[in-house]
């Protein structure tokens, strides 16, 4: 009988043997070491360690019984333990390699209470018979004649006021309401989730109300379009009271407000602007009920016929409203927003216009236009998005139609285009130092102008990384590259984020440059109704000058008003009688509330399997029927 007996070694214990016989197919005790074969059963290999012949305080081995009765079943165990095994390593990788929930950088803020603040400084802002259930409580009717002055007896009550002075522009004005709605449009879900969807929509229907009274249309072929430009001023004359020498709140302004206005073509970007504005509003209030509906078709078939009367003409008949030479049209604008150009508003207003509308005609237009919009941008203005150049936000626009409802020929050259300056931009934020600088802070600097305000470029470069962000997220791709860099979806977030956190109060400053958030902010703010008591006491031009003067804090805190913000070296004066750190602007702050949404938090997740970013994909699409 042939026979094998395994003996287990327990350390300090008596050994005990077993031998088999094969006919059993198990395993049985045995009394003695000498008919059995030692098999030693060593599952870890020998330490290398020189510490092995150390004494330690630890076992170093376990004490057991183990009988083996079946070779099948031990063999089984092992495959199974080392199935185990792989499983628990396999899940351990998985977990470590798994994409993570992107986080943004810096310290966490209140992003639903900055999208209240930032929108609560439009109603500030607002013109005409004054809403009583607005949130600022020192405001009330002003301007309520404005539009008669002369011979010009036009309705033009209403609209936002600019900024600290009680001028109107109506190419800034045009410029708030197209990046407001574009901001509703792509985040319509974040602003009804934090509630304050109503809230940017009044503040929106209150914008376009007013430019629908800015274009008095052609009577006849032979007649002209009449658009204002601006209502007040801010003349020389320091003995005579304006908008501008006279520190007035608006409720108490007794001077008179001139009327400026454009009669010809040559208005082309303050044309192309509000066609824009009128376009992108539609969208917003369409088909929210039937009341929406007709004003949305309103919005619509002024900004058609507005946008055929500025591009009707000969392109040598077209140009910018502020060099037109006859002065009425923008002689005051061109002390505080001088256009340097045209082409960008009018393919501005042919990309919103196709959306609108859905009509190819307005895109292939934009598209046309495109590279010669381009090759006619200032240095200063390259790179930029704000009130003065659109090409870099249409770029986007064109963009996010190539990635999402790309309609091929005769449009993919400026679509391409557009997406190759868009990834270079994308480059220039994050990954190439060479093309941007930064304050010591952080703040970006874009621009090579001297004493531009940099806060407004760094807030819509906020917006513009955070949403191209989501349009790649979208599509799933990890990131993009332009020719010698390459930039991921998590880079643009952090970029994105430090910019208004930088803004918020993360800044050598330790200062929040939108009043009322945080716990320092600017106490004096260059603002006629913030600095002025609300005491049912009227003030003359000679009282208020007293309040400009003063070193007191503003009387009433202007909520959600981002200043214009320090400057190269971080540096930022609380002074209201410097206007270059403190003075708010709609244009400005319209930047700062379209980043703010972008990067909130997006609403609760679904149980769709898509991410959910916050954004409607599709929703700009809904008029284009192929």
């Amino acid at each position: 009988m042939s026979s094998a007996s395994t003996r287990v070694n327990i350390e300090r214990h008596p050994i005990e043997f077993v031998h088999s016989i094969s006919e059993a197919g198990r395993l049985l005790p045995s009394s003695s070491r000498w008919n059995s074969i030692e098999l030693e059963y060593s599952l870890f290999p020998p330490s290398l360690s020189t510490y092995d012949s150390l004494p330690s305080k630890f076992s170093k081995s376990v004490n057991f019984d183990l009988v083996i009765t079946d070779k099948k079943f031990f063999k089984r165990f092992l495959y199974i333990s080392a199935l185990v095994i792989f499983l628990i390593i396999s899940l351990i990788l998985l977990v470590h390699f798994f994409p993570r929930k992107n986080h943004h950088h810096g310290p966490s803020k209140n992003l639903t209470l900055a999208v209240n603040q930032a929108l609560t400084f439009f109603d500030a802002q607002k013109s005409g018979p004054y809403p009583k259930n607005s949130p600022v409580k020192f405001r009330g009717d002003s301007g309520l004649e404005d539009g008669k002055f002369g011979t010009v007896q036009a309705d033009l009550v209403g609209g936002f006021y600019d900024s600290g002075n009680n001028m109107k522009f109506s190419f800034p004005t045009a410029y708030t309401v197209t990046l407001l709605s574009w901001s509703v449009i792509e985040y319509h879900q974040k602003y009804s989730e934090i509630g304050e969807l109503d809230h940017v929509k009044d503040i929106i229907k209150w914008g376009t109300d007013y430019l629908l009274k800015l274009f008095v249309p052609p009577f006849n072929s032979t007649s002209d379009t009449r658009l204002y430009s601006q209502v007040g001023t801010a003349g020389k004359d320091t003995k005579t009271p304006n908008d501008m020498n006279c520190w007035e709140r608006p409720e108490d302004m007794d001077y008179t407000r001139p009327v400026s206005y454009c009669d010809s073509s040559k208005a082309s970007d303050l044309a192309g602007e509000m066609v824009a504005a009128l376009s992108a509003a539609s969208l917003v209030f369409k088909e929210e009920s039937s009341d929406g509906d007709q004003y949305s078709e309103k919005l619509v078939k002024t900004a058609e016929k507005l946008f055929e009367v500025a591009t009707r003409k000969d392109p040598s008949e077209q140009g910018t409203y502020t060099s037109d030479i006859d002065d009425k049209c923008g002689k005051e604008a061109r002390q505080f927003y001088n256009s340097s150009g045209y082409l960008d508003e009018l393919v501005w207003a042919g990309t919103w216009l196709f959306f609108a509308t859905g009509n190819t005609s307005h895109l292939e237009y934009a598209t046309q236009m495109f590279t010669s919009a381009r090759s006619n941008q200032t240095i200063f203005d390259q790179g930029l998005f704000y009130w003065n150049n659109k090409l870099t936000a249409n770029a986007i626009l064109l963009t996010r139609l190539q990635f999402f409802n790309d309609l091929g020929f005769p449009y993919e050259d400026a679509m391409s285009e557009s997406a190759a300056m868009i990834n270079s931009l994308m480059c220039s934020y994050v990954s190439a130092p060479n093309f941007n600088n930064t304050t010591p802070g952080g703040l970006v600097i874009q621009t090579v102008e001297d004493g531009a305000p940099l806060l407004q470029f760094s807030a819509t470069a906020s917006f513009l990384s955070k949403l191209y962000s989501d349009y790649l997220q979208a599509l799933r791709r990890s990131g993009g590259s332009c020719t010698d860099h390459s930039f991921s979806i998590e880079m643009l977030r952090t970029f994105s984020t430090s910019q208004v956190n930088y803004i918020l109060g993360d800044n050598p400053m330790k200062m929040s440059y939108m009043v009322g958030f945080g716990g320092q902010y600017p106490k004096q703010v260059h603002h006629r109704s913030a600095s002025i008591p609300w005491d049912d006491q009227p003030y003359t031009c000679e009282d208020g000058h007293k309040w400009l003067q003063s070193k007191d804090p503003d009387p009433n805190i202007l909520v959600g008003a981002m200043v214009a913000g320090p400057d190269q070296s971080d540096k930022f004066l609380d002074q209201r009688d410097k206007p270059w750190f403190t003075q708010p602007t709609i244009s400005s702050n319209v930047g700062l509330v379209a980043a703010l949404i972008a990067l909130h938090d997006p609403p609760l997740p679904t149980h769709s399997s898509s991410p959910n970013l916050g954004i409607d994909i599709l929703g700009l699409f809904e008029n284009i029927k192929l």
